[in-house]
């Protein structure tokens, strides 16, 4: 049996292999024309049952990337949204249904609707390699897993696991879904069709978790320790009103065994609200704002970066290297002398060991990790580097003079590239016998979690050299802003006033939990103060007189911080105490009205700015570098969004 996109073949041993190679696409994504056909392929198997049904994809990228985002944005209202939750519903309770045994044989990305699909299966084989993820991620675009998603996970490995991948959106590789019981088999690659085949006909019944987990699926222990335990953890992190998607996925599975449909239409947790709310349109926005970012450097797909060298080993520097290791390039590291670079090691290996915690072959993982990241004092690994990245002191002088020496060391066709934050890429240029090589490649701290990294193209840099250095970020699985070069570029920019207001507001005689609970309030990720704690009060003290051009005086408490060596976090005190690692903060009492308007309004202002100047080509360009850099709000869409649509929003 052929289809458009499907492709239905029966073997010797009389398995189907159901196989989704969808055409005109890069990717396979689950429209409402790839539905039509997996129900025409179980008509097949109902009139001709299989000895069992293999699903696999027939695309290099992975499995199934999800429900077809564009189709949901056409869902204009709550009817037509829930109509296509209906379709995936009705057809994956049809295909757990048939008598004959299923699988899902997952090799490479299982986003969404392609996790929900092989939930309905009876059996899934992951196939063990770093590019198979599993998630769940419909609550990041303000929606539930609405196609059996939120009955069958935590039947099949345990609420607990269950939500935590609901309610985060986070995913799994094949070896954690191995251990936690969404996968059967965790095999390599060579052997995954054997293994689909022996599993499928092996007539072994369908996981089950252990007993505590398949009470913890029942009342009274769903209501009265997982769901609440889940809302508690939901509610430290986002507010309802912000981000209705994660109460409702928990309401959804305690009241209505995560049938979605069954939820009325008036309730605040239902399909119809969640469909049509502005958190739901906004955060759709945001992903899409996100997949523009990965496309640029795509004219340079061709770069392929192997080797890095970074000159400077501070905390920026030596992350930076740290995490241009982790992602399997060879880094040299250069600074004055080994004493400088050895904190930098030290804290990748700490940074290794927590991130390759879970791994089967975890010391593996981190020694060759480390082996990748190589204390060079000398600076041999100039010569032969792809890419270069200065990270020292924000001083144009000593900037310029290390671009001098770096330039005729390095190959003719390496990138080379500054992370400064403050200064003119321009006038660092100016040093440069070929000025144009040099672009920005500004990072953001810390660098292992920040998303965003700004791509700055002066006014005498290559757009080829750019386009390098945007598909260099992409292969860090970073998101690159295009922005021109100007002080702060834009993040920095919108940036600092913000966090100044903030600290005006200390001055004027505001407790720092005050000001920063406002900000929470508002839907910030983290208050502007501990913001400024984190990022270090000597950065942004030297940052903001740079971008104040030498106007006006710094707020006075700030200065009087620095001038004590309080630098925050990294000292242990700044705007707060810090307890291992943790602010120590007192209860911030009554906020004054308009306060978090008043913190949010010259980071409004300065982003308007911004586009108005031109550092970035669009509002949407705008609205997606502040997002992704600052972590401004995402249930607004943006600031621009914001300022367009205030009153609309929750």
């Amino acid at each position: 049996m052929n289809c458009r996109h499907w492709k239905l073949q029966r073997d010797t041993d009389g398995i189907a292999w159901a196989t989704l190679d969808q055409a005109e696409s890069s990717t396979n994504v689950l429209c409402a024309e790839v539905m039509a056909e997996l129900a025409r392929i179980l008509d097949d198997c109902e009139r001709e049952p299989p000895a069992a049904l293999i699903f696999r994809s027939g695309k290099e990228a992975g499995f199934i990337a999800g429900a077809d985002i564009a189709e949901f944005t056409r869902m204009d209202t709550p009817a037509k949204g829930r109509e296509l939750v209906e379709r995936g519903w009705h057809l994956y309770n049809r295909l757990a249904a048939v008598p004959y045994p299923t699988l899902a044989l997952v090799r490479g990305h299982c986003m969404g609707g392609g996790t929900e699909l092989a939930l309905a299966c009876r059996y899934c084989v992951a196939v063990d390699e770093p590019g198979t993820r599993f998630a769940l991620p419909e609550v990041m675009l303000g929606i539930v897993p609405g196609w059996g998603g939120m009955l069958r996970l935590p039947q099949r490995v345990g609420p607990v696991a269950a939500l935590d991948m609901m309610l985060t959106g986070k995913s799994i590789d094949a070896r954690r879904a191995k251990r936690m019981g969404l996968a059967d088999e965790c095999v390599p690659p060579r052997v995954m069709e054997n293994a689909a085949r022996a599993l499928a006909l092996s007539g072994c019944p369908p996981h089950r978790p252990p007993l505590l987990q398949r009470l913890l699926n029942k009342p009274p222990l769903k209501c009265l320790l997982v769901a609440r335990a889940a809302k508690k953890q939901v509610a430290r992190r986002a507010r309802q009103e912000h981000y209705p998607a994660p109460y409702a996925i928990i309401e959804m599975w305690r009241r209505y065994g995560g049938n979605a449909l069954a939820v009325p239409a008036a309730a605040p947790t239902s399909l119809d609200a969640l469909i049509g709310s502005a958190t739901t349109r906004n955060l759709v926005r945001v992903f899409f704002l996100q997949e523009r970012l990965k496309g640029f450097g795509k004219e340079a797909a061709d770069f392929h970066p192997a080797r890095v060298h970074v000159v400077g080993a501070g905390v920026m520097g030596g992350d930076i290297a740290a995490w241009c290791a982790q992602r399997g390039m060879t880094v040299t590291l250069q600074d004055q002398d080994v004493a400088r670079i050895a904190p930098a090691i030290r804290r990748a290996a700490a940074a290794y060991r927590k991130t390759f915690r879970h791994e089967r072959d975890a010391d593996k993982q981190v020694r060759f990790a480390l082996d990748r990241l190589i204390p060079d004092p000398d600076g041999c690994g100039v010569r032969h580097a792809d890419v270069i990245i200065e990270a020292i002191v924000e001083n144009l002088a000593a900037k310029q003079a290390l671009f001098r020496a770096i330039e005729a060391r390095a190959k003719p066709d390496a990138v080379l590239a500054s992370n400064t934050s403050s200064l003119r890429l321009a006038d660092i240029a100016q040093a440069l016998a070929q000025p144009a090589r040099l672009v920005g490649i500004h990072f953001f701290n810390p660098v292992a979690k920040m998303p965003l990294v700004e791509v700055v193209q002066g006014a005498a840099t290559n757009a080829a050299a750019a386009q390098q250095a945007a598909a260099f970020v992409r292969k860090l699985d970073k998101l690159p802003l295009p922005v021109r070069d100007a002080p702060g570029f834009l993040v920095n920019a919108v940036l600092a006033p913000y966090l100044l207001e903030a600290m005006r507001c200390v001055d004027e005689g505001l407790a720092p939990e005050t000001v920063d609970a406002a900000a929470l309030a508002f839907g910030m990720p983290m208050g502007p103060l501990e913001l400024a704690d984190t990022v270090g009060l000597d950065v942004v003290l030297a940052a903001g007189k740079s971008l104040a051009g030498g106007a006006g005086l710094p707020p006075h408490k700030l200065a009087e911080r620095v001038a004590a060596g309080h630098l925050g976090r990294k000292t242990g005190r700044g705007y707060y105490a810090y307890h291992d690692g943790e602010p120590v903060r007192a209860k911030p009492g009554g906020i004054p009205a308009h306060l978090a308007l008043r913190l949010v309004g010259p980071l409004l202002e300065a982003t308007q700015k911004c586009l108005d100047d031109g550092i970035v080509a669009d509002a949407d360009l705008a609205d997606a570098g502040v997002i992704f850099g600052t972590g401004f709000a995402p249930f607004t869409g943006g600031p621009l969004n914001y300022v367009k649509n205030r009153g609309k929003l929750p």
